[in-house]
């Protein structure tokens, strides 16, 4: 059974840094391609990061690149998403999903695993 549990998310002043941590299980994570999507209330959700199996390869909306970055420890199952010079429009839920196998990285429907979500909130 494959599990996502998304933790380090809070409250914070715009131009803070938040680190979101997802830890799986269930799933062989070295060779998964990981995801962040995030929702604002009343928008749909939207791509955030992702990172390739193996290699690590990164991808980013134009939205985050240059102050969020996305890794990932193998060693620990857990992949992350570190927050830097957060604005008020960065404030959503964050998911953690796993990309299935040879799809793209943008989309909802390119995962099939999904974290519960975690709060980000950002005040101005």
């Amino acid at each position: 059974q494959v599990q996502l549990v998304e933790s380090g998310g809070g409250l914070v002043q715009a131009g803070g840094s938040l680190r979101l941590s997802c830890a799986a299980s269930g799933l062989t994570f070295s060779s998964s391609a990981m995801g962040w999507f995030r929702q604002a209330p009343g928008k749909e959700r939207e791509f955030v990061a992702a990172i390739s199996g193996g290699r690590g390869t990164t991808y980013y909306a134009d939205s985050v690149k240059g102050r969020f970055t996305i890794s990932r420890d193998n060693a620990k199952n857990t992949q992350y998403l570190q927050m830097n010079s957060l604005a008020p429009e960065d404030t959503a839920v964050y998911y953690c999903a796993r990309r299935k196998a040879y799809s793209g990285s943008y989309y909802s429907y390119d995962y099939d695993y999904w974290g519960q979500g975690i709060q980000v909130t950002v005040t101005s």
